[in-house]
């Protein structure tokens, strides 16, 4: 990925798990920047998803980064291993990491990008101390767990205040949105400081073919 910019990368939760390796084919054909994989215990959000083997099978089949999103707790038990099975950014959760900071260490010294993420209700302070040890901080904008959530709009203002933050701290780190992302609302997030979007049910939509809704997000994004 570029430093800057707007880079777009399916979230492969929404994809139809029969024809996962057609889909991730298709939004690389597509031009997506990244391919983000959201990983669920049950525990830490009520939902259960995918796990390593997943992501053995996806880094196989694609040579765009691999983004993976740890909504699980402990994340420190296996933020390593997902290392090993292919991930280039690990992104775990403030909230589930009592040493935050061994944590983001040892994602960068199993050789991936560390992340942070947030939930809606959780403050940027909470990872103020973090900020300059990552590469993305994550903004979630829908409470996590489920695809095809509505966009929270409070989310606006955080992002504009996590993008003056980071713009003092740590000028090169992304600002990625996850939650309701669509071409009708990617453009107000994008002008609220956001760099990177993930975006999964507008573009695994039923009825139209994964590219051309790339291209639409593509076109709101650029105004």
């Amino acid at each position: 990925m570029s430093e800057r910019g707007s880079h777009i990368g399916p979230s492969i939760l929404s994809a139809d798990f029969l024809r996962l390796g057609e889909q991730v084919a298709e939004a690389e054909a597509a031009g997506a920047d990244f391919i983000h994989i959201d990983v669920m215990d049950g525990r830490f959000v009520p939902n259960i998803s995918i796990g390593l083997p997943v992501v053995e099978a996806v880094r196989r089949i694609t040579r765009l980064p691999l983004d993976v999103h740890l909504m699980i707790i402990e994340p420190e038990r296996y933020a390593e291993r997902f290392v090993a099975a292919g991930a280039d950014r690990v992104t775990v959760h403030v909230e589930a990491c009592i040493h935050l900071h061994r944590t983001l260490h040892a994602v960068a010294e199993a050789g991936a990008e560390a992340g942070v993420t947030l939930n809606p209700a959780t403050p940027l302070s909470a990872i103020e101390e973090a900020i300059p040890l990552v590469r993305q901080v994550l903004v979630m904008s829908v409470d996590p767990g489920f695809g095809g959530q509505t966009f929270i709009p409070s989310a606006l203002d955080k992002i504009r205040r996590l993008r003056g933050i980071l713009d003092m701290r740590n000028p090169t780190c992304l600002l990625e949105v996850d939650g309701g992302i669509k071409a009708s609302n990617i453009a107000r997030v994008a002008a609220a400081g956001a760099d990177t979007f993930v975006v999964g049910s507008a573009l695994y939509a039923p009825g139209q073919p994964v590219a051309e809704a790339m291209a639409e997000l593509r076109r709101a994004v650029a105004g």
